[in-house]
């Protein structure tokens, strides 16, 4: 742990210096130390308001930060700054990097790989979390690390297609580590941690404030080289993410969709103003830079926990049953057993062997309330 560690927290806690103050600050003064030792005079003509300044000069603000410091270590978290050689050198380049990411996880480990953000909408359809995933778990196989927000709907889809294929996950969040949000993602959140990381520029004790969100994508698209947008209504946060990941100069993906769904708004408009159309992994890892495809061919890929995770290449021999029912079945709307009962003809017996056995073969999702789906 560098031993000027709770100056640069210090910095990141005080209210009124936002990374772009910070930057500014470090840039004029040096170091957090150097911030903190300058003068009232010489803070006030960095344009800091004078409450901002007093917070600075306030010895108990380090006392803060080493209490900090006690609460990471229990978290069993740590806290990477902006000089450190585990900063993602990505998101360093970005116009007002985050001073300091708290970190649980192994984020350099993740940052090895070239990253992709899949975001989306919260309120997706069943059609949206099936792309998600699928995309997710294709691109993290062949190589990829996969950047969400641990939100409900596409990203959470995001995070677990990546985790299916053990691939590396990150989760970029608007609270402080500590806080799970949405409370429901723990066990998700978990997962992340073993396979990735969990990072916030936020303190310690933050919690789920409406406009932390927005603000944390610059460190969403930051961390990647493109966004991939899946669902986003007209003013969706997607949206932001994506606008961010352009003027960082980061390439951006959009999956089409629906005309009707006002969830298809997004990536639909995205495409239109010169997004990839995605519709396939290739369709992402051909815009790769060429070093990262170098990079890519040289990994290693995770051994799958599924038997079919590229069902591109894999054939996989199907029963006459089994080919029957996946006819019947759509990749975005679920058909109830009792459907499938009707529509394929089939006794309850043979249905469900078929079912199962599509199941087994990773070619069909059960959701809740026994209805099915096609997986992509």
């Amino acid at each position: 742990m560098r031993a000027d560690l709770a100056d640069w927290i210090a910095l990141n806690m005080v209210r009124g210096v936002g990374p772009r103050t910070a930057n500014q600050l470090l840039s004029r003064f040096g170091s957090p130390a150097g911030v903190f030792a300058a003068s009232r005079l010489a803070l006030g003509k960095e344009g800091l308001k004078p409450d901002t300044v007093e917070e600075l000069k306030d010895s108990s603000i380090l006392e803060k930060a080493s209490a900090e410091i006690e609460r990471l270590e229990k978290l069993n978290a740590q806290v990477i700054t902006l000089e450190d050689d585990e900063y993602p050198d990505l998101l360093r380049e970005i116009h007002d990097p985050p001073i300091a990411l708290y970190v649980r996880g192994d984020l350099p480990k993740a940052m090895e790989r070239p990253a992709l953000a899949v975001v989306g909408s919260r309120r997706c359809s069943t059609y949206g979390v099936n792309v998600a995933e699928s995309l997710s778990r294709d691109l993290a196989a062949h190589g990829l690390t996969i950047v969400s927000g641990l939100a409900r709907g596409i990203d959470a889809a995001a995070h677990r297609g990546a985790l299916e294929s053990n691939g590396q996950t990150i989760a970029v969040v608007g609270t402080g580590l500590e806080t799970t949000y949405p409370k429901e993602h723990k066990k998700l959140e978990e997962q992340i941690i073993a396979n990735g990381a969990i990072v916030s520029e936020f303190p310690l004790g933050t919690p789920p404030l409406p406009q932390n969100f927005p603000y944390r994508n610059r460190i969403l698209s930051g961390l990647c080289f493109g966004v991939l947008v899946v669902e986003a209504s007209e003013h969706s946060g997607s949206l932001i993410t994506a606008r961010l990941a352009n003027e960082q100069g980061r390439e951006v993906f959009a999956v089409p969709g629906n005309i009707t769904s006002q969830t298809s708004f997004g990536p639909n408009f995205l495409i239109k103003d010169g997004a990839k159309l995605v519709q396939l992994w290739r369709d992402v890892v051909d815009e790769l830079p060429r070093e990262a495809k170098e990079q890519l061919f040289g990994i290693e890929r995770p051994a799958s926990t599924k038997s079919n995770v590229h069902p591109i290449f894999d054939v996989v021999d199907l029963s006459e049953s089994e080919r029957k029912i996946l006819d019947i079945l759509s990749a975005d709307v679920p058909a109830h057993i009792d459907q499938l009962l009707i529509s394929s003809e089939m006794s309850s017996s043979d249905l469900m062997n078929a079912l199962l056995g599509l199941e087994m073969k990773d070619r069909i999702k059960q959701l809740p309330g026994k209805s099915f789906i096609k997986r992509m």
